[in-house]
């Protein structure tokens, strides 16, 4: 936003089945409300980041626990064909006409099955937004020229901010995650291909986390690294290109390598 460029959040389901993580927030009416509770706390965060945003309006899926897991909820996002969610997502898509679009991973980031949702949805989406036959009532064609996996949990960043805190004598509440990397011990960046330096942003993203006050405990990991220590430590963000129209050389540090004005030019042309 800072350079001109608009961006649009996409939210699908309205959180009906996440847990309060919030000690502050686990009181009376809270979880009676909690789809309220949550537009509302979407809609402080998208104001600190300056963001555009939709609701799809679905309803959450819950993320199941146990061996064997239990069947999803009837009627919940992650039991929607992904076809029917992708005609949602192209809809959007021609409107608003994004030249990148960012969303998750095979695995979800970790494996929610509405991340999984998302990410299928928008693999087909991508494909289809663009094409005149496919569902001329949703809009005229537009064509994204960039699609990228966010990947938000990284190990070697996670294990810096985790030794600083020890350092400082300070208790560390990544020692119970970074655990669980010991028993899978995946390289996510051994697949990142742009890493965007924002640390000057860094004061808005944690705005914006605070705002989602039901699932995000000041006491806990995302806040324990003040955001002025991760500019120094680790000022990026990092994504994978996954689907690209353009040439670009790899590694990148901008999401909008390789759009050239003449691409741009072509694109508005079609």
């Amino acid at each position: 936003m800072a350079e001109g460029n608009r961006v649009m959040v996409l939210t699908c389901t309205g959180g009906e089945r996440g847990d309060i993580l919030n000690p502050a927030m686990d009181r009376p009416g809270v979880l009676e409300n909690i789809v309220d509770v949550r537009r509302e706390e979407m809609a402080a965060a998208a104001a600190a980041l300056g963001v555009e945003h939709v609701w799809l309006g679905h309803v959450d899926s819950g993320l199941p626990q146990g061996d064997p897991l239990p069947p999803l909820p009837e009627g919940c996002f992650a039991l929607v064909p992904g076809e029917e969610v992708a005609r949602e997502f192209v809809e959007i898509i021609r409107e608003f006409r994004p030249h990148v679009i960012v969303t998750y991973d095979e695995n979800g980031g970790y494996p929610h099955p509405d991340h999984l949702k998302v990410h299928e949805a928008s693999m087909l989406a991508w494909d289809l937004a663009g094409d005149p036959d496919y569902a001329p009532e949703l809009g005229a064609a537009w064509t994204p020229l960039k699609l990228y996996y966010t990947h938000g949990f990284v190990h070697q960043r996670m294990k810096m901010f985790h030794d600083l805190l020890l350092a400082e004598g300070r208790t560390s509440p990544y020692g119970p995650m970074l655990e669980r990397w010991q028993r899978n011990p995946a390289d996510i960046m051994a697949r990142v291909t742009t890493q965007v330096e924002c640390g000057e942003y860094f004061p808005q993203r944690e705005a914006a986390l605070r705002a989602h006050a039901t699932q995000i405990d000041p006491a806990g990991a995302f806040l324990a690294t003040p955001a002025e220590v991760q500019r120094e430590l680790w000022p990026t963000e990092e994504f994978e290109l996954a689907k690209t129209r353009v040439a670009t050389s790899l590694p990148e540090d901008d999401l909008f390598a390789g759009i050239t004005a003449e691409k741009l030019d072509k694109l508005e042309a079609k």
